[in-house]
């Protein structure tokens, strides 16, 4: 079948989404993305205003906590809005016959059930819990059962979601005769299935998660993304402390500038920082001599040979580091980073602070603890072990095949995928 593909393309997002799609390629299915202005290699057509997101990402690169969720969910309204307009037409051009759906575009659904277009929510970022179980996971709230603790999460639910929709959606909710309760909206989700990458052994335990979630495994396969040249040749052999802040809050020196010292008080180890794209390695200033300053790198190259990984908490590095063994120092910004913040300390596969909290000496702490304490590497391990036995991507794809209702069909030729 012709399968449309909707989500925010940034790497955090496009990257495991686009590993789904080229696997269903695989099965002899079209896949092409839709709103988009690249696709790593994959059919895209690209929208009528473009993409503003990525044109605000040196704005948002800055900004942390509730300013850059506010930030970011004012932009994904306006998106969503645009394709409520245009998502007929787009579905009659490109002749797609199912969407898979990334819900951190608030809302789309709402224009696959207008259209009474089969759909399937595939959650990139950590899976935002409306049922109410687990806190909403841009909190860095515990995970606790009490009265109270449910109670809590409840009104997070409903605080997170006021900020993901706006009086337009609101209104085209109401003119198409769909419910109008978006307090609450576990109801927009998937009812053919819902899909995180997490491995159910990371997560929390959740009864209220419906029939039609599940849990896989990391989406990602080492294609696809841009090659990137790194300097292998200055890698010294010393333990390696890997750090990024990924690709959307990486637009403060101060930050870097703070990692960089903190690293340096662990004599005999060796940084390699990946500072992304919205600023210059000379502004980072003087580095020991042995620090690599990019960019970026081959994140999942480096992480083969990373002692731990400092990292703001985004689901992807994460996963990456996991399916590595790689412990975690993780230092969460904003968006979902807190709640996958609060899973790493619960299942003690690396330790956490506070962003607002960050200096050199604690991060220095911390990066003694994971590097010292076993009981870290041991529990990365584990998580490594069974990521390794559970193939992701494959369990991802029979379940939209079956979801779907299509008949798995023998693959293609490995040329006939990558030319």
């Amino acid at each position: 079948m012709k399968i449309g593909f909707i989500c925010p393309t940034v790497p955090g997002h496009l990257n495991p989404m686009t590993a789904l799609a080229r696997h269903l390629q695989a099965r002899n299915h079209e896949v092409v993305f839709l709103y988009s202005p690249s696709a790593n290699g994959l059919p895209y057509v690209l929208g009528d205003k473009g993409d503003d997101l990525n044109t605000s990402r040196p704005e948002m690169s800055k900004l942390e906590g509730d300013g850059a969720i506010a930030f970011y969910c004012g932009l994904a309204a306006k998106k969503t809005e645009m394709i409520f307009k245009s998502l007929p037409k787009m579905v009659e051009t490109t002749g797609v016959e199912a969407l898979i759906l990334d819900p951190i575009q608030f809302f789309v659904e709402l224009a696959a059930i207008k259209l009474r277009i089969p759909y399937i929510t595939v959650e990139n970022a950590l899976y935002l819990d409306y049922f109410g179980y687990t806190p909403v996971g841009i909190y860095d709230w515990p995970h606790e059962t009490t009265p109270e603790a449910l109670a809590r999460n409840q009104e997070g639910i409903v605080k997170c979601a006021r900020l993901t929709y706006n009086e337009g959606i609101k209104a085209y909710a109401k003119a198409s005769g769909l419910r109008s309760d978006l307090d609450h909206p576990a109801w927009v989700f998937s009812e053919r299935a819902i899909i995180t990458q997490i491995p159910k052994e990371f997560d929390f335990e959740n009864p209220l998660l419906p029939p039609q979630f599940h849990h896989t495994g990391p989406f990602h396969d080492g294609e696809g993304r841009p090659k990137v040249d790194f300097p292998w040749d200055r890698l010294t052999g010393e333990p390696l402390i890997y750090a990024s802040m990924g690709t959307l809050m990486n637009g403060r020196a101060d930050v870097f500038r703070t990692i960089v010292a903190g690293v340096a008080k662990h004599k005999g180890t060796q940084l390699v920082l990946s500072i992304g794209d919205q600023l210059d390695p000379r502004q980072i200033g003087p580095v020991p001599n042995n620090a690599i300053i990019v960019n970026q790198t081959p994140q999942l190259e480096v992480l083969k040979r990373t002692s731990v990984c400092i990292t703001h908490a985004g689901l992807n590095t994460v996963l990456e580091s996991l399916a590595q063994g790689v412990p975690q120092v993780a230092i969460p910004i904003t968006f979902d980073q807190p709640g996958v913040a609060t899973r790493i300390a619960a299942k003690k596969t690396g330790v956490t602070m506070p962003f607002e909290k960050l200096t050199s000496d604690r991060l220095s702490t911390l990066l003694g603890e994971v590097l010292d304490n076993s009981v870290y590497r041991e529990n990365s391990r584990r998580l490594q072990d069974i990521i390794g036995k559970t193939n992701g991507l494959s369990m991802a794809a029979d379940i939209v095949e079956r979801s779907f209702g299509v008949t798995k069909k023998a693959p293609l030729p490995e040329e006939a995928i990558h030319g």
